[in-house]
């Protein structure tokens, strides 16, 4: 190749400068120059007079159906391509044409020359479409962490789809990000506790390590979790936040597993090696943490929306038996008052009968109540704050069908035994043959078919110590001033209720009257 001088520069040395590899390419694709990196790339050694493609030993042309080359010689055009080694690099080439001096006198310069060379430029991409590759896998992997039909899903338990969730976790992570120790905690919200999911490679003690979301003491994962951001821990021995997860661990790399910008969770991986991680190692865990955690939200929304339906099917059963086990309830007892002192043997099987019927009560109750597993329901849930509701037996007296059916439905849920009651008579029936296991607190309305609820409250006290009972009433009813005469006869101050009533002050007077028993006070 003849050296041609710019402003004293000789081209040849310019373009031995170049990162990239060049070539010039005779008609037939034989090389016939190629500057320094060029050597370097393929084998260190003169590839004059070669073919270019025998030279980089016949690379894969990448979605090209014809040489760009040839075309390139043919079009006149500028033409460009991705080629892939068998040594698994890829390189994009750019192929210019190029026409001698002399060519260019015989034509005259016209349009339509035949060129009889061209200059490649090839960049080493390799780095950058492994990455692309990567990435996409990645993103494979994400898309198929939960990848299952529905009948498979709603085929297994809660344990075996954590099972497989965690196995595809192990599996994408050790196969995408080649590493061996892999370590996925899980954030309760409302302790603060990283809860261990999946431990592979870690000892057995680091993997029982109690850990908090906490920027202090909790070694880099509570760290990440507290903050919401990845930590790269290029040197263990030099890092003051690190705990160590294995004998020999020398870099470790950290990131929050993050649900809509709410950090549920943490995974960590580490290696026996120093800086065995970079920050494109960390954009790619970063990655797969967000598809890890839709992963988990996925679990956990299927699990909950299979609960949610199996609770609602039992609440509907309930719903239906509550008021007609009421009725039952208030016939074997009206029953038992006619029979007692008669006829023993009756009584004793009008006994079996009311204790079989709350049984069944009970029982429809407590299958609803343990349906799902219990980390289904959300931290801070109602049901924790009125834990005093718990197994407390209500006696709801109202001749209006609406408020019998509303007092199952709002207290029950709340592990409350409720039973009903249409008049004061009836009430009385219940309270007199319940005396082994009273009732907790009674609710009755203010104005009863037979008599008001200040009178139900007085035929009570003769044969109970405490009445624990509510009065309901509308909104400026008193009829006969029953409020005052039911506190001036010990109904406690805050034991009134308002019709309609909101669910609040129902729990709120509920747990003020067991809060006020006498057994509680002593």
């Amino acid at each position: 190749m003849p050296k041609i001088s710019i402003a004293g520069i000789v081209a040849e040395d310019v373009l031995n400068c170049l990162p990239d590899g060049v070539a010039l390419l005779g008609a037939d694709l034989t090389i016939l120059w190629t500057n320094n990196c060029f050597l370097e790339w393929f084998g260190g050694v003169d590839r004059t007079g070669e073919n270019f493609y025998s030279a980089l030993a016949n690379p894969e042309i990448v979605g090209a159906g014809h040489c760009p080359l040839q075309t390139c010689f043919s079009s006149g055009r500028n033409a460009s391509t991705t080629l892939h080694t068998q040594k698994g690099s890829y390189y994009h080439i750019h192929a210019a044409p190029l026409a001698s001096a002399a060519l260019n006198a015989r034509t005259g310069g016209r349009s339509g020359t035949e060129f009889d060379r061209i200059v490649v430029r090839l960049s080493d991409v390799t780095e950058e479409i492994l990455q692309e590759q990567k990435l996409a896998a990645i993103h494979q992997a994400g898309a198929k962490l939960t990848d299952l039909k529905p009948d498979e899903i709603f085929a297994m338990d809660v344990e075996q789809r954590i099972d497989l969730l965690k196995d595809n976790i192990r599996h994408y992570t050790q196969d995408l990000l080649n590493v061996e120790v892999i370590e996925i905690r899980l954030l309760e919200q409302s302790t603060g506790n990283l809860i261990p999911l999946l431990s592979v490679g870690i000892d057995q003690t680091a993997a029982d390590r109690r850990l908090m979301a906490s920027p202090q003491g909790n070694g880099v994962t509570g760290y990440v979790a507290a903050c919401g951001k990845s930590y790269l821990c290029h040197d263990t021995t030099k890092d003051p936040k690190y705990l160590e997860a294995f004998k020999g661990a020398r870099s470790s790399l950290t990131v929050p597993v993050l649900l809509h910008d709410c950090v549920i969770g943490t995974i960590n991986v580490e290696s026996p090696s120093l800086n065995a991680f970079t920050h494109r190692d960390q954009q790619f865990l970063e990655i797969f943490a967000r598809d890890v955690a839709v992963a988990l939200n996925t679990l956990e929304l299927l699990v909950a929306q299979r609960t949610n339906a199996a609770k609602q099917s039992c609440e509907a059963i309930h719903a239906a038996v509550a008021l007609p086990i009421d009725d039952l309830l208030l016939d074997a007892v009206h029953l038992m008052e006619k029979y007692i002192g008669h006829d023993t043997e009756t009584v004793s099987k009008l006994r079996s009968v009311l204790a079989k019927a709350r049984n069944i009560k009970k029982s429809i109750q407590e299958i609803g109540q343990t349906l799902g597993p219990a980390d289904v329901s959300p931290a801070g849930s109602q049901s924790e704050h009125h834990f005093k509701l718990v197994d407390k037996r209500i006696l709801v007296v109202d001749a209006d069908e609406q408020v019998r059916n509303d007092a199952h439905a709002l207290l029950e849920r709340y592990g409350c035994t409720v039973e009903t009651a249409h008049d004061g008579d009836q009430a009385v029936s219940m309270v007199r043959n319940c005396l082994d296991e009273p009732y907790d607190v009674i609710i009755s309305d203010i104005k009863l078919p037979d008599y008001s609820g200040y009178q139900l409250m007085l035929r009570l006290q003769k044969f109970m110590s405490h009445v624990p009972i509510a009065l309901m009433t509308g909104f400026g009813y008193d009829p006969g001033h029953s409020i005052v005469k039911a506190r001036q006869s010990g109904l406690h101050p805050k034991a009134i209720l308002y019709k309609p009533f909101r669910l609040d002050q129902l729990l709120s007077v509920t747990e003020t009257l067991i809060d006020h028993r006498p057994q509680a006070s002593e």
